[in-house]
């Protein structure tokens, strides 16, 4: 018995490869297959079957590409209705791998047709669950994603959530090991540990989710509390897995057309593409073409994108450092942004040689911030809620990034104002955006919280995030 996670940080997401006698079951794959199709071929092993845990929301898996790759089967659990061919199992339906078995465990509540594979080894002992966006570790999934979709108010899917898991799951022994879709990181869920792996008897212990004396309506109002709203492209994603998507590789070559400074301008004023600037924050900061929006490779790329752009069908156009295009335009396609248009070839250089017009982002460091805080001078933190709770400058202002175009109204119109994150990714990402409506009168803190702690500058007292609702 072979189980492999293939775990992508960037998107926060663990896909399976599970191998015996020759036999290999993915699940829940990401949308380039091509490293699944490899692993088989040196272990000489056949694609037998397609395991999906449920429609995924964050990003587009790679179910649809893979089957017609391999001729493997889709599979999925009950309540399920893609609008292409699949198998849909039946709860407590089993597959045999090999020498091993895959048994169907119907966990709706996440989404109604969320669904936990077990798998047994050769005596037919319970081995691990693949439990998708079910069961995670530290934390469950979010009950709100499948409102629409079911007609149900996430009260309900968390009541049925609540169901699944003490039915389906804690009957099942300690020493079985929990494979989830999502680590920490991921927007299905609110309190995931950072490790993506796990004996179900420590979920029992410490996942609060888990505890034996909870009860349905003290499970319901602590899955619920506290629930951020799911990003925009979220039901985009959904309906691509649903429904199917075009093929990554016609994708790639598209969207890796090279295009000169004139052809790039052009392109942009004819389709309204968004100039997708993926280089470092300092890079960025240097020179960028106007009205770009940064978000850079380096750094939560694909998420930050589906919460910012958001409409899965917005033209792009990219402005990448040299050989980094296929990687932007692959991951790009993870979360279903698959309308990429091309990349300025030469990247800002050749812009810059051919007499464009370009734009900067001030940049000062921590020590220069201090000293310009003896001032009552006006600062925004774009960190998430829980980031800024725990310890903020004092007296700066919350923005969260999530949320920006809902603030642009408390930026000040002429006064110079100072925008700041945790390390410097995001506030980059914010003073793009910023920039792309028109406010320039912003100046970055380079660093970010971790530079400001650095030189001494004062903040709130701390507070654990663990402790904050």
């Amino acid at each position: 018995m072979n189980i492999e996670q293939i775990y992508t940080g960037c998107l926060a997401q663990g896909a399976y490869y599970i191998e015996s006698e020759g036999e290999v079951a993915i699940i829940d794959p990401l949308r380039e297959v091509k490293p699944y199709l490899d692993r088989a071929k040196r272990d000489n092993a056949k694609i037998k079957y397609i395991f999906e845990t449920h429609f995924h929301a964050d990003f587009v898996s790679g179910h649809v590409t893979l089957s017609k790759e391999t001729g493997a089967p889709i599979i999925y659990g009950p309540n399920a209705n893609p609008s292409f061919e699949a198998t849909i199992a039946k709860d407590n339906e089993e597959f045999k791998l090999g020498k091993l078995t895959i048994k169907v465990l119907h966990t709706p509540g996440h989404t109604m047709e969320s669904t936990t594979y077990l798998l047994k080894d050769e005596k037919g002992k319970d081995h691990a669950i693949f439990s998708g966006d079910t069961l995670f570790l530290g934390d469950v999934g979010r009950p709100d994603l499948a409102q629409k979709a079911a007609t149900m108010t996430q009260e309900d899917l968390a009541g049925i959530l609540y169901d699944s898991l003490r039915t389906k799951i804690m009957p099942l022994a300690d020493d079985i090991t929990v494979y989830p879709a999502h680590g920490a990181g991921s927007a299905c869920g609110k309190n995931m540990m950072k490790e993506t792996v796990d004996s179900l008897g420590n979920q029992k212990r410490m996942n609060y989710a888990l505890r034996a004396d909870m009860t349905k309506e003290e499970f319901i109002k602590e899955v619920t509390d506290g629930l951020l709203p799911p990003p925009q492209y979220f039901p985009l994603n959904v309906k691509m897995n649903k429904e199917g998507y075009e093929d990554i590789h016609e994708v790639i070559e598209r969207g890796a057309t090279a295009l000169s400074p004139n052809a790039f301008e052009r392109a942009a004023n004819e389709t309204g593409a968004v100039i997708l600037d993926v280089r470092h924050q300092d890079d960025f900061a240097k020179s960028h073409i106007p009205r770009s929006i940064f978000i850079g490779l380096k750094g939560g790329f694909a998420p930050w994108v589906g919460a910012l752009i958001a409409d899965v069908k917005q033209p792009l156009l990219l402005v990448t450092d040299e050989g980094t295009e296929e990687e932007a335009i692959t991951r790009l396609s993870r979360v279903g942004f698959d309308g990429t248009l091309g990349y300025l070839d030469g990247g800002i250089k050749v812009w810059e040689k051919e007499g464009k017009e370009v734009d900067t982002v001030e940049s000062i460091s921590a020590e220069t911030f201090k000293e310009r805080l003896e001032k009552d001078i006006p600062v925004f933190d774009v960190r998430k809620e829980t980031e800024y709770s725990a310890e903020h400058v004092e007296n700066a202002k919350l923005t969260p990034l999530d949320f920006l175009n809902n603030h642009l109204t408390e930026f000040p119109d002429k006064e110079t104002f100072y925008v700041h994150c945790a390390g410097g990714y995001r506030s980059m990402i914010a003073a793009s955006i910023l920039k792309s409506r028109g406010i320039h009168n912003l100046i970055d803190v380079a660093g970010g919280m971790a530079s400001i702690k650095k030189s001494g500058i004062p903040v709130t007292d701390f507070v654990c995030p663990s402790t904050l609702k």
